[in-house]
């Protein structure tokens, strides 16, 4: 057997070890639900919809909540469901999914594949698609709402279950703390969140103490200028050459005004100007994603890129009528923080009872989650942990590495993670880190 083999038979053989821990039953009942879970499942895959358009899934989750006897309040948030499950004296303890697909035409051939079109928020018709696994992560909430309802005499407390809007545009979390999350419904100890990956054996659990993933921020710079013939540069002020001089000069704020060791990013994603050969335009747009973690490493990104687009247009002797416009998104994505000390209790307590081998420590993601909000608005005083299942076999993995081969990930149309082994996972390590959080006294 060769080693590839022989690590790809460890993996496999990881999944299906059972240590004593786990003898609680939770991982056999799961397995009898599952071919409900996956036609769950498969309808809300094939039934996708756009950010704060989630009525269809919404209604699910919450339907589901209801009969398993919660206290069910749907519109939260615009579309947002919140289910609590009073059991007594005790912590409080919220679980979260996101519910919303992506503007993505799915092209992965799947029997059940999406065929929806829809039309976003900012008014673009497309194909959608549970491009990023929510599918996976509203069907995983639902049994966790079931196991946690038939098994209240293992734990003590209250549950808060949320089906969360909007994470996909960062508005979500956002509108349901606007909308009273925290002072219509308990204020939670505990935050628990998990999101599929393509990064990770089919049913690893990945963990990351501190931050996890990225503030996003979109920028949108102007470049103005004064347009006339190509052949006649000399009478205009090209913005063009200044769009394109603006964003070589941005690389320089991650190779030489970040630190090393606060990891940034930069990406000038879109540059539109110009209409025709001989023509100097008017005015350039650019438009760029901005990722970083902390506070302070944001403000000078933000800030550098405003700085570098003036500095660069007194440089082309552009009049102070014609400076290049530069608008932030209001609504940025914040750096999601897992507590570190609650993060390592919960890393120690999914070894223990996944072992070893099933859960990995994984690097922070540039990607960004709007989870992060429920902990800051607090202070971060909610100990708050977001952790990854993954989905892809661990043969395809060992196979791409060994052949060079690049995979389709989250946010890709071909995107279809292992479906059955990321919700029976995830619904087992909420299930029991939610009653560990809730011990029965």
């Amino acid at each position: 057997m060769t080693k590839p083999l022989i690590r790809i038979a460890a993996a496999l053989a990881a999944l299906t070890a059972t240590p004593a821990m786990a003898r609680d039953g939770l991982a056999e009942q799961i397995q009898a639900d599952l071919p409900g879970l996956m036609t769950i499942y498969r309808d809300l895959h094939q039934n996708p919809e756009l950010s704060f358009q989630e009525v269809r899934s919404a209604r699910i989750m919450a339907d589901a909540a209801r009969k398993a006897g919660f206290a069910v309040t749907e519109r939260v948030g615009k579309t947002g469901v919140v289910a609590v499950l009073r059991n007594g004296a005790g912590p409080t303890v919220l679980i979260r999914a996101d519910m919303d697909g992506l503007p993505v035409v799915e092209q992965t051939g799947l029997a059940f594949a999406s065929k929806a079109r829809g039309t976003s928020t900012a008014g673009v018709e497309s194909g959608i698609m549970h491009a990023c696994g929510h599918d996976t992560h509203m069907t995983a909430w639902i049994e966790v709402a079931r196991l946690m309802a038939a098994h209240k005499d293992r734990w003590q407390g209250t549950l808060v279950m949320i089906g969360q809007p909007a994470e996909e545009i960062n508005q979500g979390a956002l509108a349901m703390l606007k909308d009273g999350l925290f002072t219509r419904f308990p204020k939670p100890d505990h935050a628990l969140a998990f999101h599929d990956t393509a990064d990770l054996a089919s049913g690893v659990i990945g963990v990351r103490p501190g931050f996890a993933l990225a503030n996003v921020d979109s920028v949108d710079v102007t470049v103005k200028g004064l347009g006339g013939h190509g052949a006649y540069p000399q009478t205009t002020r090209d913005p063009i050459v200044l769009a394109s001089a603006i964003v070589m000069r941005l690389q320089t704020l991650v190779s030489r005004e970040s630190s090393p060791f606060d990891p940034s990013v930069v990406t000038v994603g879109a540059f539109h100007g110009g209409a025709k050969h001989n023509i100097i335009p008017d005015e350039v747009k650019l438009q760029l994603t901005v990722r970083s973690y902390s506070d302070e490493s944001r403000k000078l990104l933000l800030d550098g890129i405003k700085r570098i687009a003036m500095g660069e247009a007194l440089a082309s002797g552009m009049p102070q009528d014609r400076m290049p416009e530069v608008s932030v998104d209001p609504v940025p994505a914040k750096a999601t923080w897992n507590t570190p000390a609650f993060t390592e209790r919960m890393g120690a307590f999914f070894r223990a009872r996944f072992g070893a081998a099933r859960v990995a420590d994984v690097p922070p993601a540039m990607a960004g989650e709007d989870f992060g909000e429920f902990a800051r608005s607090d202070g971060n005083r909610i100990n708050s942990l977001i952790f990854w299942v993954g989905g892809r076999p661990a043969e395809v993995i060992e196979s791409a590495k060994r052949d060079g081969k690049l995979l389709h990930g989250l946010h890709s149309p071909f995107w279809a993670p292992e479906a059955d082994k990321v919700i029976a996972s995830a619904s087992e390590a909420l299930t029991a880190a939610a009653m560990e959080l809730m011990p029965r006294k």
